[in-house]
C-alpha cells in the first residue's frame, strides 16, 4: 500500500512540477515524498526511479505518437546512427528515473538524519 501511495504521489507531483518548473523538478517531487513518508534509503531510490521512469516513458510515448515519430527518429539518428524511437524513450526515461531516484534517496537519508539522535563524543 505504501508503494502504491508513494508511486501516485511522486507521479502526480512530478507531472505538476513539470508543468511549471524544469525537468529536474522530478527530483524535488521524489525528495518531498521520501522526506514525508517513512521509507528506507533503498525504497526511496527505487520508488522514485520506478515512478518517474513510468511517467516519462508514458509521456514520451504519447508525444511520439502525436508527432508520428518524427522527432524521436531524428534524435535517434543523431545519437545512435539508427532509427529507434523506443531506445530514445527508454534512455530518457532512465535518466529521469535516476534523477528522481537520487532525489528519493536524498529525502529518505535526510529524514533518517533528522530523526536519529546525534551521538556526542566525550
Amino acid at each position: 500500500m505504501k508503494f502504491l501511495a508513494s508511486l501516485i504521489l511522486i507521479v502526480a507531483l512530478s507531472y505538476l512540477g513539470g508543468l511549471f518548473l524544469d525537468w529536474w523538478s522530478v527530483a524535488l517531487a521524489a525528495f518531498l515524498v521520501a522526506l514525508v513518508m517513512p521509507l528506507s534509503a533503498a525504497k526511496g531510490f527505487v520508488y522514485g526511479f520506478i515512478s518517474v521512469f513510468l511517467l516519462w516513458m508514458a509521456l514520451a510515448f504519447f508525444q511520439d505518437v502525436r508527432n508520428d515519430h518524427i522527432l524521436a527518429n531524428r534524435v535517434s539518428m543523431i545519437f545512435l546512427q539508427m532509427r529507434s524511437p523506443i531506445i530514445i524513450g527508454v534512455i530518457s526515461s532512465v535518466i529521469g528515473g535516476l534523477v528522481a531516484g537520487l532525489g528519493g534517496l536524498t529525502g529518505s537519508l535526510l529524514r533518517k538524519a533528522l530523526r536519529s539522535p546525534v551521538a556526542v563524543a566525550k
